[in-house]
């Protein structure tokens, strides 16, 4: 899909998902599309109905950073929805290299010698290509833990590890669109979203919403077969040399029950 066909697709979507009252106005009679009309969004961020279906039909390719803070008020976009909107807007090519082998097998290394706490090295499309012994443990008995995005959409047993499955699907989406940006995408990320939306319905209606989310910080409980219920912080760390690579980390607070579980693992 090219740019101005991505950037009219997530403006439908995100406009499909804001109500009228959201933003001040009244819902009338019988509504045709859910959400906004798009005569509706152009009044609310000050430009012509005509010129928003351009942008919409991707015959406007070059939007104006002020017409982008409109839309982005309009369609209520947190911070990571006004930056994907502004990339599906700009006119670089934005694809991502293979990952350097060399990068990959000092910082694999590097995370496999980590001790205390869970620590993996993760690509965009959520391949695990690193883990140390205590990740190894925590994720023991998921067979599809190699890619995180194929565990929490495909694995039979996620259920049992995850008490919230319908929030990991959210939470996974998100990333995973944040992460493949406003394409062409990446070989390897195009396959992956291919095979998610022939397998799994509940992906396809999520990618559908064009959530956008980019790991931080969060709060992630699990339900460990061996070690029990485990409360832990999640620490997602991107590296500016290495944009293809991040680092993921759980660490639980210092002397709670979990803390003593992943000890245990640890052992």
């Amino acid at each position: 899909m090219n740019r101005s066909h991505a950037l009219g697709e997530f403006l439908r979507a995100r406009r499909a998902l804001v109500r009228p009252r959201d933003v001040g106005l009244e819902p009338g009679g019988a509504r045709q599309v859910p959400g906004l009309r798009r005569e509706e969004v152009a009044l609310l961020a000050g430009m012509s109905t005509d010129y928003y279906v351009q942008l919409e039909q991707g015959r406007e390719k070059h939007p104006s950073s002020s017409v982008l803070d409109a839309l982005a008020r309009v369609l209520r976009l947190d911070v990571d929805g006004r930056k994907h909107l502004r990339d599906l807007a700009s006119r670089e090519t934005v694809l991502r290299d293979a990952i350097p082998e060399r990068a990959r097998d000092a910082l694999g290394d590097l995370v496999r010698r980590w001790l205390g706490v869970p620590a993996m090295l993760v690509t965009p499309w959520m391949d695990v290509v690193a883990r140390n012994d205590l990740a190894d443990a925590l994720y023991a008995g998921l067979s599809l833990r190699d890619n995180l995005a194929r565990m929490a959409f495909l694995d039979g047993d996620i259920a049992g590890f995850v008490p919230d499955t319908d929030q990991l699907a959210r939470c996974t989406v998100a990333t995973l669109r944040a992460a493949a940006g406003p394409g062409p995408y990446a070989p390897r990320m195009a396959e992956l979203i291919g095979e998610l939306s022939a397998r799994s319905a509940s992906f396809r209606r999520l990618w559908a919403r064009h959530d956008v989310h980019r790991k931080g910080s969060a709060v992630k409980r699990f339900r460990h077969p061996v070690a029990g219920d485990l409360t832990v912080h999640q620490h997602v760390l991107s590296l500016p040399e290495h944009p293809e690579l991040q680092l993921w980390l759980y660490q639980a607070d210092p002397g709670s029950a979990s803390e003593e579980a992943l000890l245990r693992l640890a052992g």
